[in-house]
């Protein structure tokens, strides 16, 4: 028997389509996976069904288990049920076209070889049979299974028709390849470089999906790379593509900014698999072309770039249609703060400045170093090695401040209702004063994190302000009061 029908499932679909004498067929990317012994992401199945799928699909949820709820979606002419680990989609073998102003197509009734042609590449093409008399075999009428053998992406259709058709595929073809580690056929290739322009008339959303992908890859900057020669990053994303290229003055050049990039998310990806942090990785100096400035004394300088930038991220996650919650609040600190960490590692490391950092990172403090490991991307071995290093002791330090002064996350222990209900006074500037008399002194070092200490500064500062405590007041009226009844 096929290896890729070894679950029983198949077994209980074609029990149905012998009983309905209907033919079916499991397609795609789980057929994809299978020939190349990966891990099928997330267990989704697609069967097509010559006939009615909507009908399969009932029937097979009901033999499986009577109480499996069946999703219906019949302008797709699609059902849908889940089973344990499994997602299973049906839908009737058809046929599509397209008008150029859309990516929405009309669809008929076609063949399973119809089927198969409206696929995206060869490889996402292929079948095998889930009919008794032919289970297991493999129909595999455009060659997908030999790409598959020499790695490589290309459409079943002429590929103009494919991306002109529906432009998405073109971002489809890239995140394939960047995920696969497969090369796109040279044709291909040439035909999303063609078709480009078409993606503006996909949804910000729908690129931003496989663009996410993309990202999650293990080597994401080849998807990147690719994203560049073929003309579509700019499209989509054109803050990435102003990084591009070097600039030289009197013999002096910056690096690219964009491979720089590329590379540092190359590195943060071997460490983590958060989306958001990798996002950070992208634009932690997605400001450098605004700031960008020569001087004959200094050379190439990009001062305040990760303020700037810090200050571009809510309106990128906007455009691009990514969230606009605590992800997008993340992303904007850690750019902000990305060159903390690397200044310390250049400079004696003083308790104050750990103190600092950890106030103001608290409990992102482990991204944002993990992001500063992964920013040094220096050829210079020698230099690596000693940003490294000194990282490493930035680390220790952290580690020895945060057990001694509790600092992430930091809340002053004495807050701003204990220094109004002390002074009895309103709100207002002393206040806010006050607090950050308190709070320098903990960073500085000076008192510990503690309330009495926090308390005696609260009481020094206000006598400066000629704050008098309430306590104060109401024994000197207590002593005139005593002093009258004499």
């Amino acid at each position: 028997m096929n290896i890729c029908l070894n679950d029983k499932i198949f077994a209980v679909i074609s029990e149905v389509l012998t009983e309905e004498k209907v033919k079916g067929y499991v397609i795609g990317g789980w057929v994809r996976d299978c020939m190349l012994k990966r891990e099928h992401s997330g267990k989704d199945i697609d069967i097509v069904v010559i006939g009615n799928g909507i009908s399969i699909a009932r029937k097979t949820a009901r033999k499986i288990n009577h109480t499996i709820k069946v999703s219906i979606f019949k302008t797709f002419g699609t059902a849908m049920f889940r089973n344990g680990d499994y997602e299973i989609e049906f839908v009737g073998a058809r046929k599509e076209s397209y008008n150029l102003e859309s990516r929405k197509p009309t669809v008929e009734e076609g063949s399973l070889e119809e089927d198969q042609l409206r696929r995206d590449f060869t490889i996402n093409a292929l079948a095998i049979s889930l009919n008794r008399e032919t289970y297991g075999e493999f129909l595999d009428p455009f060659g997908g299974i030999e790409d598959l053998r020499n790695k490589i992406i290309k459409t079943p259709l002429e590929p103009g028709k494919t991306f002109s058709d529906d432009p998405l595929r073109m971002m489809r073809a890239i995140r394939f390849a960047t995920q696969l580690k497969f090369t796109i056929e040279e044709s291909t290739l040439n035909s999303i470089k063609e078709n480009a322009e078409r993606i503006k008339i996909v949804s910000p959303e729908r690129v931003m999906t496989e663009l996410n992908k993309i990202i999650m890859c293990k080597h994401p900057s080849s998807g990147f790379l690719l994203l560049e020669k073929t003309g579509l990053l700019p499209l989509i994303f054109p803050e990435l593509d102003k990084m591009k290229g070097v600039e030289k003055k009197d013999g002096k050049a910056h690096k690219d900014n964009f491979l720089h990039t590329i590379k540092v998310l190359d590195n943060i990806s071997a460490n983590t698999d958060n989306l958001w942090l990798r996002w950070a990785a992208i634009l932690h100096d997605i400001a450098k072309p605004v700031t960008k400035k020569y001087t004959a004394e200094t050379g190439w300088s990009f001062h305040g770039h990760e303020f700037i930038g810090s200050k571009m991220v809510p309106q990128l996650f906007r455009r691009l249609r990514l969230p606009l919650n605590e992800k997008m609040k993340f992303v904007q600190k850690i750019v902000e703060l990305h060159l903390r960490p690397i200044v310390l590692s250049q400079e004696i490391v003083t308790d104050s400045a750990i103190r600092r950092l950890l106030f103001e990172a608290g409990d992102d403090i482990d991204d944002l170093m993990i992001l500063c490991e992964a920013d040094i991307t220096s050829k210079n071995e020698e230099k690596k090695t000693k940003h490294l290093e000194n990282f490493k002791l930035v680390r220790q330090k952290l580690k020895e401040i945060e057990e001694k002064d509790a600092l992430r996350n930091f809340q002053p222990p004495v807050d701003g209702s204990e220094i109004i209900s002390t002074f009895g006074m309103k709100p207002g500037r002393e206040v806010g004063i006050i607090k950050n008399a308190i709070r320098e002194a903990i960073l500085e070092g000076i008192i510990p994190n503690e309330h009495e200490s926090a308390r005696r500064v609260m009481f020094e500062k206000g006598k400066e302000l000629g704050l008098i405590p309430i306590e104060n007041i109401i024994f000197q009226q207590d002593l005139s009061v005593q002093g009258d009844d004499h």
